[in-house]
């Protein structure tokens, strides 16, 4: 039987490279679009997609964690938004997998200025935060891709621009 870190692994080995295609469709020239004054550019947006696994993996390393400021850097160049993402997915195969289901079960907690605001199980943690919060900026950064006529990669199945990935597969051969 998989460990939880295994099985959030195998979860992430599929998912990583998907986000990679969102990252990669974004054009240089158009990192600081934005498609109402209330959200992130979308240099904001793919950067903040490029850093949330790692981010994640990093913070459940210890038991306690400050919650972070939420400032989200422009970045400069698609370049760097993949460097951040490849370097990323490195740390989450290097640490993820040392998380024993013992951590993984241990009470892990959020503050703020010497406050709980969080008080989770590590798994919990990891897959509210490192997966669905994920997931839901996936989205959102869609419809950045939609509205700049971009075509929006398939995940789990069909978008409006590509079949869905088994069919991808099919052919190709």
């Amino acid at each position: 039987m998989k460990s939880i870190a295994q099985t959030f692994l195998t979860e992430f080995e599929i998912q990583a490279p998907l986000t990679r295609k969102f990252l990669e469709r974004l054009p240089e020239d158009k990192l600081t679009f934005k498609p109402t004054e209330k959200c992130m550019t979308s240099g904001q947006l793919a950067y903040h997609l490029a850093i949330v696994p790692a981010g994640i993996v990093r913070a459940i390393q210890s038991d306690v964690m400050e919650a972070p400021d939420f400032q989200f850097p422009e970045p400069k160049t698609v370049a760097e938004i993949l460097k951040a993402h490849d370097e990323g997915v490195a740390l989450v195969r290097e640490l993820l997998p040392k998380m024993t289901d013992e951590n993984m079960n241990a009470t892990w907690r959020l503050m703020h200025q010497g406050h709980e605001i969080m008080a989770t199980p590590r798994r919990d943690f990891v897959r509210d935060v490192m997966f669905s919060h994920w997931y839901q900026h996936r989205g959102q950064f869609s419809v950045h891709l939609h509205m700049l006529g971009l075509p929006v990669p398939a995940t789990w199945g069909p978008s409006a621009d590509e079949p869905p990935l088994f069919m991808q597969k099919g052919q190709a051969a």
